[in-house]
């Protein structure tokens, strides 16, 4: 027997129609019971909080990582499902997976239909989260949507209303949920776990500021005045602005506000090619380019960095961002583990 432990935090999979519109209200319970369990795993339902995800705080998160490490202090726990709510499950799993130092995996899900829809997808994405969470070791924290399992580092949400709403638009799945299973297809590398952060005190502030034709620095100034301890410039292309606001960025790095550099593009990584207010001067002004982490997930980032920072084993949040924001080394693999990897003979 399998133990799995779902936290439930509302979203769509908890949601029922209120007359004018579809809201969550669904205990964790009632969530599991609109579908099968997979056999022989035992399910313990945490209820944590209920809300639509479009409403969550950085207070919402913090709750949700400690109540995944008081989950796997129990031994006999084989791992997590949190069900949440679509709108923003790409950036709470990505926090989670940057202080989840346990080989027991936590897995998220949710759904594109409402609990009660007869057509809905919310009880198999439920089925398909439990059986990873029973079975998957060493993969950190993931998100399975639509048969699919996927890392959370840069994995988002690409479709509004569709099924298949999640997917990496620079990698490719870690496997698939089929016929009662899971077939793991690769493993991508994963950074170092951060600190666990403090449990109490004030939560920075990170705000997200985008570029755009005609742009100029009032928002990303009006943010910096409004007490941001860290801000995510999404750049236009390869992560290019103007040099207002490069300006505007090396004013604030001075000032020790923590600045990102990610791009409002599908698919690509930011890159410093350009000069006239382009990523190298973006770079040049103290600015950390993100890669190809998307908006939402570089934000996290910098948000986990900046709390990391400030919890009791502390460091400096510049350079660990700077970790964060780098692509995570990957380990020697064997031969045997490269042939899987590589699909050869498949």
């Amino acid at each position: 027997m399998r133990h799995v432990v779902v936290i439930s935090t509302g979203g769509t999979i908890a949601s029922r129609w209120q007359g004018d519109g579809y809201a969550a209200e669904a205990a964790g319970r009632e969530v599991l019971d609109a579908g099968a369990v997979p056999e022989d795993v035992h399910v313990r339902v945490v209820d944590l909080f209920t809300v639509n995800s479009s409403r969550l705080t950085t207070g919402h998160q913090l709750r949700l990582l400690y109540a995944v490490h008081e989950a796997l202090a129990d031994p006999e726990v084989d791992g997590v499902v949190v069900t949440h709510g679509t709108d923003t499950l790409e950036e709470s799993a990505f926090f989670v997976d940057l202080f989840h130092h346990d080989p027991r995996p936590v897995v998220f899900t949710g759904a594109q239909q409402p609990l009660d829809a007869p057509d809905g997808d919310a009880a198999g994405n439920l089925y398909d989260a439990l059986l990873t969470a029973a079975s998957g070791r060493d993969i950190g924290a993931v998100i399975v949507f639509a048969g699919q399992v996927f890392a959370a580092r840069g994995t988002v949400k690409q479709h509004t209303v569709d099924a298949h709403a999640f997917g990496d638009p620079d990698g490719q799945p870690l496997g698939r949920v089929d016929f009662g299973r899971v077939r793991w297809a690769r493993r991508v590398p994963r950074h170092e776990p951060l600190p666990l952060p403090a449990r109490t005190g004030a939560t920075p502030r990170v705000d997200i500021v985008m570029h755009h034709s005609d742009g100029d620095s009032v928002l990303f100034d009006a943010a910096v005045a409004a007490g941001a301890r860290g801000i995510v410039l999404v750049g236009t292309g390869a992560g290019n602005a103007n040099p207002e606001i490069a300006d505007a960025v090396r004013r604030a790095v001075g000032a020790g506000v923590q600045v990102a550099v990610s791009t409002r593009v599908a698919a690509g990584a930011v890159a410093p090619l350009y000069t006239g207010g382009g990523a190298v001067d973006l770079a040049a002004a103290g600015a950390l380019l993100a890669g190809s982490l998307k908006p939402g997930q570089a934000r996290i980032a910098v948000l986990a960095a900046l709390l990391a920072a400030g919890g009791p084993d502390g460091g400096d949040a510049g350079t660990l961002l700077r970790a964060l924001l780098a692509p995570p080394a990957a380990p020697p693999r064997p031969a045997s583990d490269l042939y899987l990897v590589d699909g050869v003979g498949h």
